[in-house]
């Protein structure tokens, strides 16, 4: 497998819309981000969008992996990669944003993310549809950070 930054215009949105089912939001963060994927034997398995937000500090957008393809290790992968990377382009934090459940949360978590604040309702009045994952609806947003 082989991770690598592609340019906005060539991002897998179908992919990144696992992720974040806002098209509008993905597209906007892609603007100013950089796009990550992991492909293997021709095919896109993972991408990922970071984004800057101050002075050596990043935020992960989006990571997302083909359902297919999904607990096999690919997006701690690529997490690594991005994480290295950042480190790579001076940052010294890495932020990113959650739901308050679920295996995301655990994914960040394993990874060295820590809890750093709430965001109340964030899905709630950002997404045009209710975000459900195992029958529960997202309504906070849990803002997690990685000090590298």
């Amino acid at each position: 497998m082989k991770i690598y930054t592609v340019p906005s215009k060539q991002a897998p949105l179908k992919l990144l819309l696992i992720a974040d089912p806002s098209k509008t939001r993905v597209q906007k963060y892609l603007e100013d981000g950089v796009c990550y994927v992991a492909e293997d034997a021709g095919e896109i398995l993972g991408a990922c969008v970071i984004s800057p937000l101050a002075p050596a500090t990043f935020e992960l957008m989006s990571i997302a992996v083909t359902p297919k393809k999904q607990f096999k290790g690919i997006g701690s992968k690529l997490l690594k990669y991005v994480i290295a990377d950042v480190k790579r382009r001076g940052g010294e934090k890495l932020e990113v944003g959650t739901g308050t459940f679920g295996y995301p949360l655990t994914f960040y978590q394993r990874a060295g993310f820590r809890v750093h604040a709430i965001e109340r309702d964030h899905y709630v009045k950002t997404y045009d549809k209710p975000i459900w994952e195992s029958g529960i609806q997202h309504r906070d947003m849990l803002r997690l950070v990685l000090v590298l």
